[in-house]
């Protein structure tokens, strides 16, 4: 759990209570109300990276900034494009079909990801394995006979069985598993392995007793495994107000959410369009709105870079692009981020993250006024586009209003957004740059590391910072926490986890499907990958 520091009020409830509206203020909230309503519509498709729902949401936010003093700093224009790799899938062309009725991917098979490419047909039997037909076999009983073989590894074996079938001539291999010994057998859409000599499908334990209740029947088999590997473009917005100050703030938001679910990240795991109002039309649209109030009145002794963030959903795509291809280089003075801030209440309270990024922001943020109950977290890391900032060695604030049941789902809508207090967060960000107008250059301090997710929890930690970027197999780590498991056994940044006791590591979702599995107190291995190097550590949480 995050542990955070509540400094408390500035401020009495009752004086928030009797707060009132300036003209300002409700011009402020019916802009926001307005952005949010659009960019968290239907018609935005759930502003997907790389998607036409993301585009509207680039073209519209551009719209905004086209009549104000604002100097486009993407690389065409405001805009910054970039690759999103969508590794290898299953093809809308293959198939698998037994007795005339098609296999659903993912739900009754997996074709491995290295599998052959071919065609297939057969009338075969599961215990009569010929030349020309699909042959079976149970991976439950090659793991028993292979329990007390420490060097065992299921790849391996796939890769001899398939060339050793190849040569007696069969056309494919059915595998499942009868029993309850982890096999690890997983589709990695990264994989680069040589694929295979023949085509090996994967039948789950619902799909192999749907298909086959009878071993000794005979089935007819048909299947084409063929594989995609496409890519989309995603876009950053990147905007410039120029002070001819030595110093320059970078502000940003990311403008993506989970469109329909393809990608599988949202948690209710249906494919209705995700609008993601507070996830992140909220932080857009208060960007929007600060980015405007800084065109027309900005403190004079530093500039601004506004950027709004593609591909934050997949991995802080976006924000690292950026840094690796900088659309403009200067002093960079410190970094805000404003992610999921739409739903302020005072039982949450709004937490400022990074408070421990620089020696200043103590001094800073007392002297800022603001009426809204806070918790500071140290942390510079953490689960959004900040992160990229400060491993750059950058100081950053998190402005986050806190995880709820709506996130990533289909239900995080426009009307639970709470404007009045998106209006003040607003207002704080403006009044924390102004506080700020007289310090110069902050300095910059290392802090803890941040846990991996907004909402998610595990009851056991490596202590690792993942880098969500990697699309190599495994999972390759930025960094670790002090003091944590990870930095006591001695893992390095740029470290590959690629075994967690019984289970392989493919990307991040299997490394946090993996910390599902283990309880404190619970002894394992660790296997990594270090300068093409395995190293293993025997663990205990």
């Amino acid at each position: 759990m995050r542990k955070v520091v509540v400094l408390g009020l500035l401020f009495s409830p009752l004086s928030l209570l009797a707060q009132k509206l300036t003209r300002a203020d409700k011009v402020l909230i019916q802009n926001l109300k307005e952005h949010i309503q659009y960019l968290a519509s239907d018609e935005l498709e759930g502003r997907r990276a790389g998607d036409i729902g993301e585009q509207k949401a680039v073209d519209y936010i551009i719209g905004q900034y086209q009549n104000l003093a604002i100097r486009p700093l993407g690389e065409n224009g405001f805009i910054q494009s970039f690759p999103i790799d969508e590794g290898k899938k299953f093809s809308t062309t293959a198939f698998v079909k037994i007795n005339n009725q098609n296999a659903i991917i993912d739900t009754d098979f997996i074709a491995l990801s290295n599998s052959g490419i071919a065609k297939f047909t057969s009338k075969a039997s599961i215990n009569l394995n010929e030349a020309k037909q699909v042959w079976f076999k149970d991976v439950n009983e090659v793991l028993e006979e292979n329990t007390s073989n420490p060097h065992f590894d299921i790849n391996e074996w796939l890769t001899s069985t398939a060339t050793n079938l190849k040569n007696k001539g069969a056309a494919a291999l059915f595998l499942h598993n009868s029993g309850t010994m982890v096999d690890n057998i997983q589709f990695n859409k990264y994989d680069t392995a040589k694929s295979l000599p023949i085509p090996i499908v994967y039948f789950t334990k619902q799909g192999y007793a749907k298909f086959f209740n009878d071993e000794l029947g005979t089935y007819t088999i048909e299947g084409d495994i063929q594989f995609e590997h496409p890519t989309r473009t995603a876009h950053n917005v990147v905007g410039f107000i120029d002070n001819h100050a030595n110093n320059t703030i970078i502000i940003g938001a990311h403008l993506d959410h989970l469109g329909y679910n393809q990608d599988k990240h949202g948690l209710d795991l249906n494919n209705f369009v995700h609008n993601g109002a507070d996830d992140n039309a909220s932080g857009t649209a208060a960007l929007i709105e600060l980015t405007k109030s800084l065109s027309k009145k900005a403190p004079k002794k530093n500039n601004y870079l506004i950027i709004h963030f593609s591909g934050e959903e997949l991995g802080l795509l976006g924000s690292k692009y950026w840094l690796d291809h900088p659309t403009y280089n200067g002093n960079f003075n410190y970094m805000i981020n404003m992610d999921m801030v739409g739903r302020y209440d005072t039982a949450r309270k709004l937490t400022i993250g990074g408070f421990g990024t620089s020696s200043k922001w103590a001094e800073i943020l007392a002297k800022t006024p603001t009426t809204l109950l806070t918790h500071y977290d140290s942390a510079g890391t953490g689960p959004s586009d900040h992160a990229s900032f400060y491993r750059m060695d950058m100081p950053v604030l998190f402005m986050f209003t806190g995880s709820h049941s709506d996130y990533h789902k289909a239900t995080d809508d426009w009307d639970k957004v709470n404007y009045e207090g998106e209006k003040d967060i607003v207002r704080l960000v403006q009044n924390i740059i102004k506080t700020t107008d007289g310090y110069g250059k902050l300095d910059f301090l290392k802090t803890r590391e941040q846990s991996m997710g907004k909402s998610t929890k595990f009851t056991v930690s490596l202590g690792v910072m993942p880098d969500y970027a990697f699309t190599g197999t495994g999972v390759r780590i930025e960094g670790t926490s002090q003091g944590k498991l990870g930095e006591k056994i001695g893992l390095k940044g740029a470290d590959v986890l690629i075994q967690l006791g019984d289970y392989k590591l493919i990307d991040v979702m299997g490394y946090m499907q993996a910390l599902g599995k283990f309880k404190k107190g619970d002894k394992t291995i660790l296997v990594i990958k270090r300068a093409g190097e395995e190293i293993k550590f025997d663990i205990q949480f």
